[in-house]
């Protein structure tokens, strides 16, 4: 205990960081399953050209491929049907798929040449959630709520919430405390029923009753710590009394008949219904409001080995207009400055094609190079880092890590990502692992 004790000390805790810090909180758009960057914002004339002729062995290299198409003997270029424009005094590149977002573009700055080294979802999910594709390590919030606690002490610091298809498993590992105290995993929003497991008292239970029972269970459970002195039963104390505040505190959240007629209609009609990500962005802007530290949404449905076309036109027309009603509606609040908004999944897809190309093709997994974007929270707005081969496969400069993303997203709330570590299995662990550098060219 007193081991990690001294860490803490050095760690930045509630309104204490390593420096002054630009953000307070994120929201982590995570698209599920790889959206496809040649479709969406990295315009590659090319591919149009050559559709349908074998991608050239200069441009492959020996990288790694998947077993979905290192047999299927052929590796042939396809080219999207989406036409490409510039929006924005920044001039952007988005694909016409985009209706709303243009409409934010000079909020945004994207990062093109973002690249990983797991080729297949789970460890490439897993990678971009805590540093390294192995299971087992703190989630990005899981470290955030470590070291920088909550300004609500009535909700958790970090919150998940899932939308879109079910192709594709979200596990609670993607969102869990690894070995950090498990006051710090992130607790899963349900879109049905209590949004919380066991939020309403049971038939016949007062709120008075139940707040005398978490009062006489958290009195033997101070008994015991003063005993044993293990931290997990500090833990359990705080989760009880998080929970019986949180009874009060997540129904007034979830309502959203506060909301004016022309907020709602910004994001969208689907935001009438719980389940799907318009709703789930409103609630994002509402929990960062209240002083949620690390709000992430999980949308699935991306992995388009098959039908990329028609996979991916429906996956933005479900987040297009949120995406920018959540922008635009924490900028008319004041909260855009403090709040980083981060858009991208765990890899990109392929310009080669699965699948006949005369009909409805997929790509592949593709982990050497892929485009996220960020707003807010100390970004500097306008900007495109990174660039791409006229494939759109190989990255020419300059490559940025996930370590090195994660970071940065330290660094903008105020956290030298070197010195937030936590001692564990005989070493200090880190979000960043072994690696990891601030990119400077994005922040404001």
């Amino acid at each position: 205990m007193a081991a990690v004790a001294s860490l803490l000390d050095a760690q930045p805790g509630v309104g204490r960081t390593h420096f002054p810090a630009k953000a307070k909180n994120v929201i982590f758009l995570f698209m599920g399953g790889g959206p496809s960057h040649v479709d969406l914002f990295d315009p590659k004339p090319i591919l149009r050209h050559r559709h349908g002729e074998e991608m050239p062995p200069s441009i492959l290299g020996t990288q790694r491929v998947t077993l979905m198409t290192r047999n299927q003997g052929h590796f042939k270029t396809a080219s999207t049907p989406f036409r490409f424009r510039k929006v924005g005094q920044a001039g952007h590149d988005m694909s016409d798929l985009w209706v709303h977002l243009p409409q934010v573009a000079d909020e945004l700055t994207f990062i093109r040449s973002l690249h990983t080294e797991p080729i297949n979802h789970d460890p490439a999910v897993t990678l971009m959630q805590t540093g390294r594709p192995e299971s087992g390590l703190p989630a990005m919030g899981s470290w955030l709520s470590y070291g920088l606690g909550s300004e609500n002490r009535d909700l958790p610091a970090y919150i998940v919430m899932m939308s879109g298809t079910f192709d594709q498993p979200i596990t609670t590992r993607y969102f869990h405390s690894g070995f950090l105290p498990s006051q710090h995993q992130g607790v899963h929003f349900q879109a049905a029923g209590d949004p919380v497991f066991y939020l309403s008292n049971p038939a016949g239970i007062a709120p008075a009753a139940r707040g005398e029972i978490v009062a006489g269970i958290n009195d033997l459970n101070r008994l015991r710590h003063a005993q044993v002195h293990d931290p997990e039963i500090e833990t359990r104390i705080n989760a009880f009394e998080l929970a019986f505040r949180m009874q009060t505190s997540v129904p007034e959240l979830m309502n959203i008949r506060d909301e004016t007629q022309a907020t709602l209609d910004r994001y969208g009609p689907d935001v009438n219904n719980p389940s799907t990500f318009a709703r789930q962005a409103l609630l994002a802007r509402r929990l960062v409001e209240r002083g949620v530290r690390f709000v992430q949404l999980f949308h699935r449905g991306w992995d388009a080995h098959s039908s990329v076309i028609a996979h991916t036109r429906r996956q933005v027309r479900d987040v297009d207009q949120p995406i920018a009603a959540l922008i635009r509606d924490l900028k008319t609040r004041g909260l855009l400055d403090s709040t980083l908004v981060i858009w991208g999944g765990e890899f990109g897809r392929t310009a080669y094609g699965q699948g006949d190309l005369s009909g409805e093709f997929g790509r592949d997994h593709h982990p050497r190079c892929f485009t996220c974007f960020l707003a807010g929270g100390g970004i500097k707005p306008g900007v495109v880092l990174g660039a791409t081969d006229e494939f759109g496969y190989n990255i020419v400069g300059p490559k940025i890590h996930v370590n090195d993303l994660h970071a940065t997203i330290l660094h903008l709330l105020g956290i030298d990502h070197l010195r937030l570590t936590y001692r564990h299995a005989g070493r200090d662990f880190r979000l960043t692992d072994v690696a990891g550098e601030v990119v400077p060219e994005v922040l404001a």
